[in-house]
């Protein structure tokens, strides 16, 4: 692969590649388990769209608009307790706990195993491998996430969230896209 040819920039140039944290935009909205017991976040995307199954929410476009090549970063917020229920998608997925504890959860021949990362610890979880994970802390938790891509596709769930979710009145379309039955039918 080439390099591309060195360039100067300026402030303002720049100044479109930055996301302020004061500022963030991010939606509770952006998954089909998201009114399941234990899984409300709030996820906010920073480059790249990640696996969000929302694609009509403003909030959950990136906060920087630029695309994202080869990756996608973001972040989720939570309040004790909660987090994700497992899935996995079609690449890798990086975490590392930014604010409090969070208890990275995922599928072993043995059944669900758990462990628990303190802030800046890192796990890379491989393409294929069930996950999920949980805030352990005691206010609200940060944690970054690294998605792989820039084609990430969409979460493949357990199959029980589906039904989980469909009971809520949340459910995907051919696309992989969340639709709300409930809003739907307001």
């Amino acid at each position: 692969m080439d390099m591309p040819k060195a360039r100067n920039t300026s402030i303002a140039e720049m100044t479109t590649c930055i996301a302020r944290f004061e500022s963030l935009r991010g939606s509770e909205d952006a998954f089909v388990d998201s009114r399941l017991p234990g899984c409300r976040r709030r996820k906010i995307n920073l480059i790249g769209n990640g696996v969000v199954e929302r694609t009509d929410l403003p909030d959950l476009m990136p906060n920087i608009p630029l695309p994202a090549h080869g990756f996608n970063l973001g972040m989720i917020q939570c309040d004790p307790g909660q987090g994700t229920a497992l899935h996995n998608h079609k690449t890798e997925e990086v975490f590392m706990p930014l604010v409090g504890p969070w208890a990275v959860t995922f599928v072993t021949d043995e059944g669900p195993q758990e462990i628990v990362l303190q802030p800046f610890d890192t796990v890379h979880v491989p393409i294929g491998i069930y996950r999920g994970f949980r805030y352990v802390g005691d206010a609200r938790g940060t944690l970054l996430t690294i998605i792989g891509g820039p084609d990430c596709g969409k979460v493949d769930w357990i199959p029980e969230v589906y039904a989980q979710a469909a009971a809520a009145g949340l459910a995907r379309d051919d696309r992989g896209n969340l639709v709300d039955r409930v809003a739907a039918a307001g």
